[in-house]
């Protein structure tokens, strides 16, 4: 089994940054074990013989995630399908703004515009187990991949998922809002995982801010006295977006990603919150 590991990592080396970590993945779930399982026995395991067939599969290009159906993110694992973008460490950004934001109270409601596989509201539900959440989509595939992610992590009774057009329809306001839109320019050429992720869910036409444009207008009358809204942004789309919010008349603050590049905007209604 070592030596199997060793020449996937070779392999994978060409089609993946992560090639270890991508080996270890496939053959833990061809083995139906974690990888944790893997690493502590694999003396003791034979490769299975359906490993070939995920390997050629990653070598073609699909992601790891949407080959073994899983991603882990914050605390939890989601179920992925090619439904919904991957949840990615990056994102996990908006859950370390609201945690330190929500330092002498928890969040009690929680709004998720274009909730995805339902990462960010999941996550928060799993964070504060008094809060309640609502998570909003376009895709009813990805509705259904939410639903199927609440139920398996015990969450459903406080989750609530909807078909919707951003926050058209939705009364607040929310404690804490969680917005992880489209924001890559149409004109932008794709590489590696993401060329495999739903078009719907990554561009917003000519700039990138499409979607920021028909969002922030809601935000004023979401946001809840003392709450805030966290915002993923592109990693040179802080000033753009900042603007759109300070228009609105939000108070604006930047957190950047573990790569060191804006990620995270957070915004707070300054008339009903004067802390942040």
């Amino acid at each position: 089994m070592p030596d199997a590991l060793r020449a996937a990592y070779v392999q994978l080396g060409v089609a993946s940054d992560t090639p270890r970590l991508d080996a270890e993945l496939l053959m833990a779930h061809a083995l139906g074990l974690s990888r944790n399982d893997l690493l502590l026995r694999q003396r003791d395991l034979n490769v299975p013989p359906g490993f070939a067939a995920l390997l050629d599969r990653r070598l073609a290009g699909e992601p790891v995630a949407y080959i073994i159906g899983y991603r882990d993110f914050w605390t939890i694992s989601l179920g992925v399908t090619p439904d919904v973008l991957i949840p990615r460490p990056d994102s996990e950004t908006l859950i370390e703004a609201a945690v330190a934001h929500f330092t002498a109270r928890a969040p009690r409601s929680i709004l998720d515009l274009g909730t995805g596989s339902g990462a960010l509201l999941l996550a928060a539900l799993s964070e504060w187990p008094d809060a309640h959440g609502l998570g909003i989509d376009a895709s009813p595939g990805a509705l259904a991949v939410a639903r199927g992610n609440a139920e398996r992590l015990g969450l459903a009774d406080r989750a609530t998922f909807r078909a919707g057009d951003w926050a058209q329809g939705v009364d607040g306001p929310f404690d804490l809002i969680l917005i992880n839109p489209p924001y890559i320019a149409r004109s932008v050429a794709l590489a590696g995982d993401v060329l495999h992720e739903p078009d719907s869910a990554l561009f917003a036409g000519a700039e990138g801010l499409d979607d920021y444009r028909r969002i922030v207008p809601d935000l004023p009358r979401l946001i809840a006295p003392g709450g805030m809204a966290a915002i993923e942004i592109g990693y040179d789309q802080k000033d753009a977006v900042s603007a759109l919010l300070a228009d609105a008349g939000l108070r604006v603050r930047a957190l950047q990603d573990l790569a060191g590049h804006d990620r995270c905007l957070v915004a707070t209604w300054p008339s009903r919150d004067g802390t942040a």
